[in-house]
């Protein structure tokens, strides 16, 4: 069967496709893309494809756009971080809806159902659901990998995310780093603005990281997180005066 990989996130992207070989090793991914732009192009081709694994937000835009301009009739699994977007809906008609970190036996039983799925009325209920401005539904917790074990982060533990040597890690009240699999452009729109800001390429943080600031060279600011010291924490110049307002609340 032939396998298409829609997803922006070149760790995630990877990751899918390591378990693919793990978990169906008969089927053959024969293309990964990364936009919706991208996908229509691939898609107007009309390939012969078995399965789409398709994240929904995309660099530019949601994957939703690609389904309203090509007609599809494969079978889609979602495979996305996002958790209101009617999971039961997709379940109880074949298109099957994951959570990132994605996991070897969900998967498993995901291209299980895919391959008794008739794509057109479900397809037809996710595009309608698309056009309509959902509710924020910020996420609530991270899982990340402790050795062989997995573990939940509640949002309230967790005081910054940054990136180093393309990894992004997040931060926690117990001072310790956990990698996770989201790009920081991505985690601005999981994350509740209202509780994290942006300060720079590498750094987003919480209230709670802002307890010790003082002002730096070029009309910046600079940050000091106990247990991140080794780290460079300026706010980006253009950045300060929103910053200032959002600690202002």
């Amino acid at each position: 069967m032939k396998v298409l990989i829609i997803e922006d996130e070149v760790r995630a992207a990877s990751h899918l496709e390591r378990l693919l070989g793990k978990v169906a090793p008969e089927m053959e991914v024969v293309a990964r893309l990364e936009s919706v732009r991208d996908a229509v192009a691939f898609l107007s081709r009309k390939p012969d494809l078995g399965l789409i694994f398709s994240d929904i937000q995309l660099a530019d835009g949601l994957s939703f756009e690609i389904y309203h301009q090509i007609k599809i009739n494969c079978p889609i699994i979602f495979t996305t971080a996002w958790d209101h977007y009617a999971i039961e809906a997709f379940n109880t008609n074949g298109i099957d809806y994951l959570l990132k970190p994605i996991e070897e036996e969900r998967l498993f039983k995901a291209i299980e159902k895919a391959q008794q799925f008739s794509p057109g009325p479900m397809l037809e209920k996710i595009l309608a659901m698309s056009a309509v401005k959902p509710t924020h539904n910020y996420k609530s917790r991270f899982l990340v990998k402790v050795g062989d074990k997995i573990k939940s982060i509640p949002m309230e533990e967790i005081t910054a995310f940054y990136s180093l040597e393309k990894a992004t890690y997040l931060f926690t009240r117990e001072k310790r780093s956990y990698d996770i699999d989201f790009a920081l452009d991505h985690l601005e729109t999981l994350l509740d603005p209202e509780r994290f800001f942006r300060i720079n390429r590498k750094f987003m943080v919480g209230l709670e990281a802002c307890a010790n600031i003082t002002a730096w060279s070029n009309s910046r600011l600079k940050l000091r997180i106990d247990g991140l010291e080794d780290q460079e924490i300026i706010v980006a110049r253009e950045r300060v005066q929103e910053f200032k307002e959002w600690l202002d609340g």
